[in-house]
């Protein structure tokens, strides 16, 4: 369940990928990312209109001290794709992109994100690994993710 993402060098960036499958139809994944109490449960709150070209405020509810930072709905086609972005304090901006298609008996996620020319997007990749392992725990009604100093700790170790 926890396969690790990949950082490629594009012409216009730097793109991360993560993937996950789950043997649950592509409704209920959805609803894990779109919905205010499962989105809060495994990644954060939003408080905006809910609709392509939406915009609110996101508040992130797994960082100690998360404020709420503006956030974009780009593209929205339930349940498909989601397009966000959002702008973190010091940085131009964040767009994530999450695209679902049903594939083995139940729904692949794939969670891309392009980052600026030159940057690692290794870190990147490893905090979205460790979102989409508490996003499992919220799908799946497991224990609970480890938290970020654990998720790390194991990661070193395997590589």
């Amino acid at each position: 369940m926890s396969e690790p993402g990949t950082v490629t060098t594009e012409d216009d960036g730097v793109r991360v990928r993560v993937t996950r499958h789950w043997s649950l139809p592509p409704e209920r994944v959805w609803a894990a990312l779109t919905e205010p109490e499962p989105l809060a449960r495994w990644i954060g709150r939003y408080d905006g209109e809910r609709r392509a070209t939406g915009s609110g405020t996101f508040t992130m509810t797994a960082e100690d001290g998360a404020t709420g930072d503006p956030l974009t709905v780009v593209e929205c086609a339930r349940p498909e794709r989601l397009v966000v972005r959002w702008v973190q304090p010091g940085d131009a901006g964040w767009q994530v992109e999450l695209d679902l298609t049903e594939a083995d008996g139940g729904t692949a996620l794939v969670l891309g994100q392009l980052l600026p020319p030159g940057t690692d997007g290794t870190d990147v990749a490893l905090g979205w690994q460790w979102y989409l392992t508490r996003l499992d725990a919220v799908l799946t009604g497991g224990p609970p993710a480890p938290g970020w100093d654990d998720f790390l700790a194991a990661s070193s170790r395997r590589s």
